[in-house]
């Protein structure tokens, strides 16, 4: 059976939001620590438990952490990005580590490479593809190596919180090495969390070359799209997609399958038709799970998505056991 999770936001925050999504057959959330802590979130927890409690249903909290990822900082209004003009860098509130290995010809990738700027020197960059940014998006630097550490101090504290908070999973992002999830696995067990799931989130070249020795300590894998997108060019990305599923199905380890599967439905009513078949054939390929991100957080139709998420992923279960 495949499960469906969305990405909680001001789009979906309300309870009755939620538990519409509920009756369209959610069965879970995520909750991006990336803006805000457990702590902060402590209402929007409730109240996701509340929508859950209401339609009788059981909630699954997931959590993705910060991790060594890198984001722009916070903003007092989006900053506006149009493609063939030049932005003044320090408005983008880059991370420390990002502006230090900044070089003239340096591509940079924002908020899962919806925008691109090629750093230009003198402190600009020529925009090569716009899009509005808003506070705390990605940031990707195609060929270029940052090492971080994976978990920062907020991540600590809100492993610590895990347990309070009835948290069913931690998502680790941007996992490099079977010595991050270790790293994560130790934390949750000092902080007497040991039966919260450990997700690993592939999202870079590291990832996939390491899969093998990451399932051995994750519980489930993630088919992080959306920055595994920008770290090859995009027509890979399906073939690295299947071959991720393919390694995960062989060590009988659960996937889940994330990032644009509905990506037009953060402004439109009804999905693309290759949206539908993306979803269609992750089920297929064994995906336990699909989730939204963007589309329910921010987006204009966040239980539709829900309802397109649902019917397809029944659909696809029905055409397998039809085939069986």
């Amino acid at each position: 059976m495949t499960h469906i999770y969305c990405t909680l936001g001001p789009a979906c925050s309300s309870l009755a939001c939620l538990e519409a999504m509920v009756l369209q057959g959610l069965q879970g959330v995520r909750l991006n620590l990336s803006h805000a802590s457990l702590e902060q979130e402590e209402d929007l927890v409730a109240t996701v438990r509340s929508a859950f409690e209401h339609c009788g249903k059981p909630a699954q909290l997931l959590v993705d952490l910060q991790g060594p990822e890198l984001r722009v900082g916070a903003f007092e209004e989006p900053v506006d990005i149009v493609q063939g003009n030049y932005i003044d860098l320090d408005r983008l509130r880059l991370p420390e580590a990002v502006a230090e290995v900044l070089q003239p010809g340096q591509e940079l990738l924002l908020d899962d490479g919806k925008i691109s700027i090629v750093v230009e020197g003198g402190g600009v960059a020529f925009a090569k593809r716009s899009g509005l940014l808003t506070s705390h998006k990605s940031v990707s630097l195609p060929g270029v190596d940052i090492e971080l550490p994976c978990l920062t101090e907020t991540d600590k504290a809100n492993i610590a919180a895990a347990k309070k908070f009835g948290v069913a999973a931690v998502m680790q992002p941007f996992v490099r090495s079977r010595a991050d999830l270790e790293t994560v696995r130790a934390a949750l067990d000092a902080a007497g969390a040991s039966d919260v799931k450990l997700m690993a989130k592939i999202e870079n070249l590291e990832g996939i070359e390491h899969l093998p020795e990451l399932l051995e300590v994750a519980d489930e894998c993630i088919i992080a799209r959306g920055d595994l997108g920008n770290a090859m060019p995009l027509w890979e990305l399906p073939a690295a997609q299947k071959h991720i599923a393919a390694i995960c199905r062989e060590a009988g380890k659960p996937f889940m399958v994330a990032t644009q599967l509905l990506s037009t439905m953060e402004t439109a009513s009804v999905p693309t038709r290759a949206e539908v078949s993306d979803i269609f054939n992750a089920v297929l390929d064994g995906a336990s799970g699909v989730m939204a991100t963007g589309e329910t957080a921010v987006g204009k139709h966040p239980i539709e998505v829900v309802r397109y998420l649902a019917n397809t992923v029944r659909s696809a279960e029905q055409f397998l056991a039809q085939s069986c």
